[in-house]
């Protein structure tokens, strides 16, 4: 399994972030450029990835002001795992941490690894933007 982590560093508290992330409507603010034909509600979301893939994902599992996890609905190219984690550092900040967990061979992790990346960097660079 490759696990790809991004982390930062949110100026709201905990409620809010985890709030934000809570709406998968919310999340098409924070994706790049080369996601399109977009479509959610607040538990779904679906979208095609410029070159890749398309993709539908649901909430599986929520854990109040601590934890999202997203699973795909439809067959995806390789088994994956969106997942936040929010975290109060007591000084009204928050630190959000975006994991992706993607059952990749070794040839798909030469050609999908570096974008999974890039996607978890940009997606939590937008929160900190966003919920500043």
């Amino acid at each position: 399994m490759t696990v790809i982590e991004s982390t930062t560093i949110v100026n709201q508290p905990v409620e809010q972030v985890y709030a934000f992330l809570a709406d998968l409507n919310n999340h098409q603010r924070l994706m790049p450029e080369n996601i399109y034909n977009w479509s959610s509600t607040k538990d779904e979301a679906s979208f095609t990835i410029q070159n890749m893939a398309k993709l539908a994902i649901r909430i599986s599992d929520r854990i109040e002001n601590q934890e999202l996890t997203a699973i795909p609905t439809e067959k995806a190219p390789f088994e994956i795992e969106l997942k936040w984690t929010v975290a109060d550092n007591g000084n009204g900040t928050t630190t959000a941490k975006h994991i992706i967990s993607a059952d990749l061979n070794m040839m798909m992790k030469m050609l999908a690894a570096g974008p999974l990346q890039k996607l978890a960097d940009h997606q939590t660079e937008r929160l900190e933007e966003i919920l500043q």
